[in-house]
């Protein structure tokens, strides 16, 4: 039992925390604002009076804990500091939402709700399936953005406090950090946060390495300390004879940043240059913010000369959360390239507290509307959130640590993108119309294929078609969540609309066999033809990769019952010893990986099973080599959360999805026209795209080469034949 001393230090310690709470508050409070945290406090205590971390404190210090992040560190308002206080009361009390909203009002409760909502998905759901989780999480936004920088409150705190767990959960926990939340505050403009969840993450998924560069940052401390003075009395005398009111402070890169450094270019600690970043906060009003910033620039390269290709102006272009600096990478003292951050004190603080800074000195309905436009924002990044929840998170999280470029539109407009972002992009950009009817692109005047890569400053003009739309290729041209999504969504329906043309093709082709299109028949075909689904089997149909032989050869083994009998059991024997059902499974689909999409030696995984046609993943394990998945696999999402390093892209490449290119070489006697029947017949050949085309006359006759994109061989066999029957030509061969 504890005594009553050790109940009254730990209620003294309570009460400390909330003093201390109200003090380090950055929005100023108003009375009424204490009057509602001091509710909140009371209502926790109160809530949580009985019970106890992991650690044995009692548990109150934790949503205390929490409160002060989202006061101090976040700076969030009195509604957040509340809901804080009362993250976990709905959760794991006898406090109902209704006492929350009679006491604290509708918005409180809200938030709370959400905050509950969340709680609950880790522990409802099957096997925690976490990128389900993170979407639906991510879906909170609608009711308020509030919730999620609580919850990321929460789990900075937990990240702190985790040594009490075991340590299977915490390498979890980590994982699920790296995952989500610190793709999350990033991309809320929370960047000492983010940077203090990936440390804490990589503390405990590779703790040899974490304490190595931690001791490493720890030995050079001195000398950093030294260089970061030497630099600031160069600058010193300039910046005062310009009567500047500034300060110089240097910053150490994050431990997880020096680790991924040393990973990208594969090098040690000691060879990598730029472990820290020299700061120069200065003074300034709001008119003269960018004047100062550029003086401060120019009496930087005065001493030390600029690296030009490392210029960042994020003043006059700041980045979408709200980031502003000018930096600068300088050869400093001692030969070493050194990174310096111009900002201003208020620059300072949107860099510190992100979301908050920007709305601390407005009111009212201005306050209001400044949120409204963050939310928006960030609901573009979750329109269509109905595809695979997996890949849903990747698009996101790629989106989300992208560096931004900024673009112009022909009227001079700026547009801000992911780095590596195409004209393709910048076309759904813009609006999803002009994304579906893109014909090609023209960059600072100049027509350029739709994958180029865009660069910051680039003029960006979208050449639109009426009869122009998205075909399978542009997914390899996309690079962000947006246009990905409505490419893949337009595809499906195209699909769709070929399946029902190639129904009724069959349906004829069928009754000239004398067999009614049924469910029976649907599904034996599929069988036959080895396929998942029947809209497989009629856009197999409606695209011609069935074509009337095989169709033929189905017909005559479904009226003769024995030997469809006997067929079937050929086909279903087992597998006979010795021969690997992998191998036999390669030889009808293949499958890919990674970005380059090799062809690598793997297993097909024995707890999902996956088919050629399933949406996979490869996972590399360590005595089996790469084990596919089922993106369905029922350990999918833990092994995304708790492996994310050790998952590479895979995909069956099938027959009727990749688009093949080919040459045609035609000749014959030339005649007037003759080119405009051979690309009408070319564009009345459905799903044929013509590349190239090359035509030469020599003395009456012609020579010509096409060079066209077709998805099979039965294709391009009927093509050749149509182009065959045009008067005048007398060969059509394929080279």
């Amino acid at each position: 039992m504890r005594t009553e001393i050790a109940i009254e230090e730990e209620n003294k310690e309570i009460a400390k925390q909330y003093k201390e709470l109200l003090r380090i508050s950055y929005q100023t409070l108003s009375k009424d604002d204490k009057k509602l945290i001091r509710s909140a406090f009371d209502v926790a205590v109160d809530a949580h009076k009985n019970q106890r971390r992991k650690s044995g404190e009692a548990y109150i210090f934790h949503p205390i804990a929490v409160a002060k992040i989202v006061a101090s560190e976040i700076g969030l308002d009195a509604i957040s500091i509340a809901s804080a206080l009362l993250h976990d009361v709905v959760e794991d009390t006898e406090y109902t939402l209704d006492d929350i909203e009679r006491m604290f009002g509708e918005t409180v409760a809200r938030i709370v709700d959400g905050l509950t909502k969340i709680a609950h998905l880790k522990k409802d759901m099957n096997i925690s399936q976490q990128a389900e989780n993170f979407r639906k999480m991510l879906l909170t936004l609608h009711d308020d953005v509030r919730v999620i920088i609580i919850k990321i409150a929460d789990r900075y705190h937990n990240m702190l406090t985790m040594d009490a767990m075991p340590e299977h959960k915490q390498v979890k926990m980590a994982s699920e950090t790296l995952y989500i939340y610190a793709p999350l505050a990033h991309r809320i403009g929370l960047y000492n946060i983010k940077t203090e969840l990936e440390d804490l993450s990589l503390k405990y998924t590779e703790p040899e390495v974490y304490k190595d560069i931690l001791e490493k940052i720890e030995h050079t401390k001195e000398e950093q300390l030294t260089y970061i003075e030497d630099f600031s009395n160069i600058i010193k005398d300039s910046l005062d004879k310009e009567g500047l009111s500034y300060h110089i402070k240097g910053r150490m890169k994050s431990i997880y940043s020096i680790r991924k450094k040393m990973l990208a270019q594969n090098v040690a600690f000691d060879e990598i240059y730029d472990k820290f970043a020299i700061r120069i906060i200065y003074e300034s009003d709001r008119e003269n913010e960018k004047f100062l910033a550029w003086k401060i620039y120019s009496i930087v390269t005065d001493h030390f000369t600029p690296n030009p290709i490392r210029l960042r102006d994020w003043i006059s272009s700041p980045k979408s959360t709200g980031y502003e600096a000018l930096h600068i990478t300088v050869m400093g003292p001692e030969g070493k390239w050194v990174e310096v951050q111009i900002r201003s004190e208020r620059m300072h603080e949107i860099a510190e507290k992100g979301y908050a800074a920007h709305f601390k000195y407005k009111h009212g309905e201005q306050k209001e509307q400044g949120i409204e436009d963050w939310l928006n924002r960030l609901q573009e990044a979750l329109e269509n959130a109905n595809g695979n929840a997996v890949d849903f998170v990747e698009e996101f999280k790629l989106n989300l640590y992208s560096k931004e470029i900024f673009v112009f539109t022909p009227k001079g407009e700026l547009k801000s993108l992911p780095k590596g972002a195409t004209p393709l992009d910048f076309a759904f950009h813009i609006h999803t119309e002009v994304g579906m009817r893109t014909r090609g692109a023209k960059v600072n005047g100049k027509l350029v294929p739709l994958n180029s890569s865009l660069e910051s400053g680039d003029q960006v003009e979208i050449i639109t078609s009426d009869s122009a739309k998205p075909n399978q290729n542009w997914l390899d041209y996309a690079t962000t969540a947006r246009a990905r999504s409505k490419i893949r969504s337009s595809l499906r329906e195209e699909k769709k609309e070929i399946a029902l043309e190639g129904k009724e093709i069959l349906r004829r082709k069928l009754k000239s066999q004398k067999i009614n299109l049924n469910e029976d028949v649907i599904n034996k075909m599929v069988v036959y033809f080895k396929l998942q689904t029947s809209l497989d089997l009629f856009y197999r149909v409606g695209i011609g990769a069935i074509d009337n032989q095989k169709i033929k050869d189905f017909a005559s083994s479904y009226n003769n019952a024995f030997i469809s009998f006997f067929k079937n059991k050929i086909r279903r024997k087992a597998v006979p010893e010795g021969i690997d059902k992998e191998e036999i499974t390669s030889k009808y689909d293949m499958l890919v990986f990674g970005k380059e999409e090799e062809k690598l030696n793997y297993k097909l995984s024995k707890c999902c099973n996956p088919i050629p046609g399933d949406e996979v993943f490869g996972f590399i394990s360590v005595n089996e080599g790469i084990k596919v998945h089922s993106k369905s696999c029922p350990n999918a999402i833990s092994l995304q959360s708790n492996y994310a390093y050790r998952i590479i892209s895979a995909k069956w490449i099938d027959s009727t999805q990749e688009e093949f290119t080919s040459e045609i070489k035609l000749t014959g006697i030339d005649n007037l026209g003759l080119m405009n029947e051979i690309t009408e017949i070319i564009s009345d050949n459905m799903h044929v795209n013509m590349r190239n085309l090359n035509f030469s006359t020599d003395g009456g006759t012609f020579t010509g080469r096409i060079t066209v994109v077709v998805k099979n061989k039965s294709i391009l066999k009927k093509l050749m034949e149509n182009l065959r029957r045009i008067n005048g030509i007398e060969k059509v061969t394929r080279i």
